[in-house]
C-alpha cells in the first residue's frame, strides 16, 4: 500500500500544483479544493465526506485557511481509505486532465494527446520520489529504450550519450513536461512516422503501467460447446484476461492465476497445434498459439508469472525498476563517499603541502641560522685570537709591573707597620675624647635640671607676689576703722615684701650664675664636640688604615697600603704637627 500511496500522490501533486495558487503558495479558492476532493474520492472508489473538508479549512480565530494543509486532509480522508479497487487509467486521466492545459507545450508535437497522457503516466512511474518531481537521466534511457525496442528500430547510443552530457551540465533530470517534448520532438524517433511511435508508447505503458506481461491474440476452447474461438488475451501478474479484440472492450473472462497454477504444453490434437493446457484449481483452459515460438513464449511467460507469484516477487518491469533505484542509491552513495575520501585526501594532501612548506621554510631557516652561526664563530675566533695577544702583552707588561711594586712594597712594609702603630695610639685618644663629650653632655643635663628649677622657683614667687597684691588691693577697699590695721599689715606686707623683692633678686642672681655655667659647660661641650670632629676627620684620612684593624670582607680589596690611604714621612710629620695645636688649644 505504501507503494500504490506513493504512485498515487505523484499524479495529485501534478493536479494539485495546477490549481491557483496565492502569493504564499496556498490555495486561493477553498472550493476549487472541494472540487479536487471529490473527483478524486469518484475515481478511487471513496465515499467522499465535505463536512471533513469544510472542517479542515475553517477560517477561524485560530488562524487564516494557510494554516491548515491540504496533504493532512488527503492522507486522512482520502489516500487511508484506498484499497485498490479502482480504475488507475481513469484516476491518472482526471489529475491529468487538471493539469495538462496549463503545463503542455503550445508548439506541435509528433505524438497525440492521449500518447502525450501515456508518457506522463510513465513518468510519474519512473519518477525519483522527491519532490518536484523529475525523471533522472537513466530512466529516462531507459524508457527511450524500450520505446526503441517496441518500434523495432535500434538504439543510436551515441546520439543519447551527447544528449547526457548536455543534460547533466544543466540539470539533474527532467520534468514531465519536458520528457514529452523531448518524444514528441521525434529528436530519438527520426524516420518512424506517428502510428508507429504511437503503438511503440502504448505497448511501453501496458507493460509498465496495466501491468500486462504479454498479449496476443490466441484460440480458446470453450467449457460448455467444446468449440475453439480466437480471443485478445492479456497476461498480467495474477491473471490472464480475455476480450473479443485488442480494443478491450468486450471482455469475454478471466484466468485467475496463483502459486498452484500450471502450465504444460500439449500434442497436437483435432487438427489443432501449438497447443498448452493451463491447470488452475477449479478449471483447466486449453489454448492454441499461432506458432511454435508465440507457444514457447506464452508457456515461459505464463510459467514465470507463476514462479513469480509463489515467490511473492513484483513483476519484473517494476522489479527491475527496484533494483535500477537501489543501483542508483549505491552509486550515489559511493560516489558520495568517494567525494568524501577525496575531499579527506585532499585535505590530508594540503596539509602535507603545508607542512612540507613548513619544513623546507624551516630548513631555509636552520640553513641561514647555521650560516650566521658559522659567520659569528669565525668572527668570535678572530675577536678571541686578537683579544689573547692582546690580554698577553697585558699580562707581560702586568707582570713586570707588579714586580717592580713588589720591590717597592717591600720597602713600605715598615712604614706601613709604623703608620699602623700611630693610629692604634690615635684610636685610643680618640677614645678618651669621646668621654670627655660624654661627661660633658652629663655636665649640661645637669645644669639645664638646675636652671628648671630655678625657674620653677621664681613662678612660685612671682605667684605668693601676686597673691600678695591682690590681697593688698582687698584691704584698701576696707572700712575706716580697719585701715590703721591695715596699714599696719601692709606696712608688714610691704617688708615682708620688700624681703621676697630681695630673695627675688638674690633668685636672678643665681639664675644668672646658672645661665653663665650653662654657658661655658656649652662652650666645652663645643669643645669637645669639635675634637671629636677633628679626630674623626683624622680616621677618615686614614681610612686605609682603619680598615686594616676593623673586621675585613671576605673579598679581597682592591685598595692596599700602597693605594689612595698610604702618606710619606712628611705628610705623617704635619698631621701630628697640626693634632697637637688643636689639642692644646683646646685645653
Amino acid at each position: 500500500m505504501v507503494g500504490l500511496k506513493e504512485e498515487l500522490l505523484k499524479s495529485i501533486w501534478h493536479a494539485f500544483t495546477a490549481l491557483d495558487l496565492d502569493r504564499s503558495g496556498k490555495v486561493s479558492n477553498s472550493p476549487v479544493l472541494g472540487v479536487l476532493s471529490h473527483n478524486l474520492c469518484t475515481v478511487l472508489n471513496v465515499p467522499h465526506d465535505p463536512v471533513a473538508l469544510e472542517e479542515h479549512f475553517r477560517d477561524d480565530d485560530e488562524g487564516p485557511v494557510s494554516n491548515q494543509g491540504y496533504m493532512p486532509y488527503l492522507n486522512k480522508f482520502i489516500l487511508e481509505k484506498v484499497q485498490g479497487n479502482f480504475d488507475k487509467v481513469e484516476f491518472n486521466r482526471m489529475c491529468w486532465t487538471l493539469c495538462a492545459k496549463k503545463n503542455l507545450s503550445k508548439s506541435p508535437l509528433l505524438i497525440s494527446d492521449e500518447d502525450a497522457f501515456k508518457v506522463w503516466v510513465i513518468f510519474n512511474f519512473l519518477s525519483e520520489d522527491k519532490y518536484p518531481l523529475i525523471i533522472v537521466p537513466e530512466e529516462i534511457e531507459y524508457l527511450l529504450k524500450k520505446i526503441t525496442e517496441a518500434m523495432g528500430a535500434g538504439w543510436q547510443q551515441e546520439q543519447f550519450d551527447h544528449y547526457k552530457i548536455a543534460l547533466n551540465t544543466s540539470r539533474e533530470g527532467l520534468s514531465a513536461w519536458e520528457l514529452i517534448d523531448l518524444i514528441g520532438s521525434g529528436q530519438f524517433s527520426k524516420g518512424m512516422d506517428r502510428q508507429t511511435v504511437s503503438m511503440a508508447i502504448n505497448e511501453v505503458f501496458n507493460e509498465l503501467i496495466l501491468d500486462v506481461l504479454k498479449q496476443g491474440y490466441m484460440l480458446k476452447k470453450g467449457h460448455k460447446r467444446k468449440n475453439w474461438m480466437e480471443r485478445w488475451f492479456v497476461l498480467k501478474p495474477n491473471i490472464i484476461s480475455y476480450y473479443v479484440s485488442e480494443d478491450l472492450k468486450d471482455k469475454k473472462g478471466d484466468i485467475i492465476l496463483d502459486g498452484n497454477c500450471c502450465v504444460e504444453a500439449l500434442p497436437d490434437k483435432d487438427g489443432k497445434k501449438c497447443l498448452f493446457l493451463i491447470k488452475c484449481l477449479d478449471k483447466t483452459f486449453e489454448i492454441s498459439a499461432s506458432d511454435k515460438k508465440k507457444k514457447q513464449e506464452w508457456i515461459q511467460a505464463i510459467q514465470t508469472t507463476v514462479n513469480l507469484l509463489r515467490a511473492g516477487s513484483p513483476p519484473p518491469h517494476k522489479e527491475a525498476r527496484q533494483k535500477r533505484k537501489e543501483l542508483r542509491q549505491k552509486l550515489l552513495a559511493e560516489q558520495e563517499e568517494l567525494e568524501r575520501q577525496m575531499k579527506e585526501l585532499q585535505a590530508a594532501n594540503e596539509n602535507k603541502q603545508k607542512e612540507l612548506e613548513t619544513v623546507r621554510k624551516q630548513l631555509e631557516a636552520a640553513a641561514a641560522r647555521a650560516a650566521e652561526e658559522e659567520k659569528k664563530r669565525l668572527q668570535t675566533q678572530v675577536e678571541l685570537q686578537d683579544r689573547f695577544s692582546l690580554e698577553l702583552e697585558r699580562e707581560k707588561m702586568v707582570r713586570q709591573k707588579m714586580e717592580e711594586q713588589v720591590a717597592q712594597k717591600s720597602s713600605e712594609l715598615e712604614q706601613y707597620l709604623q703608620r699602623v702603630r700611630e693610629l692604634e695610639e690615635m684610636y685610643k685618644q680618640l677614645q678618651e675624647a669621646l668621654e670627655d663629650e660624654k661627661q660633658a653632655r652629663q655636665d649640661e643635663e645637669t645644669v639645664r635640671k638646675l636652671q628648671a628649677r630655678l625657674l620653677e622657683e621664681e613662678t612660685a614667687k612671682r605667684a605668693e607676689l601676686e597673691k600678695w597684691h591682690l590681697q593688698q588691693q582687698q584691704t584698701i577697699q576696707m572700712t575706716e576703722a580697719e585701715k590703721q590695721e591695715l596699714e599696719n599689715e601692709r606696712m608688714m606686707k610691704e617688708q615682708a615684701l620688700q624681703v621676697a623683692m630681695q630673695q627675688l633678686k638674690q633668685l636672678e642672681l643665681e639664675r644668672k650664675e646658672a645661665l653663665e655655667q650653662y654657658e661655658e659647660v656649652k662652650k666645652k661641650l663645643e669643645t669637645a664636640a669639635n675634637n671629636t670632629k677633628s679626630w674623626k676627620d683624622k680616621v677618615a684620612h686614614h681610612e686605609g688604615l682603619i680598615r686594616l684593624i676593623e673586621p675585613g670582607s671576605k673579598n679581597p680589596h682592591l685598595i692596599t697600603n700602597w693605594g689612595p690611604a698610604a702618606f710619606t714621612e712628611a705628610e705623617l710629620e704635619e698631621r701630628q704637627r697640626s693634632w697637637k695645636g688643636k689639642k692644646a688649644t683646646s685645653e
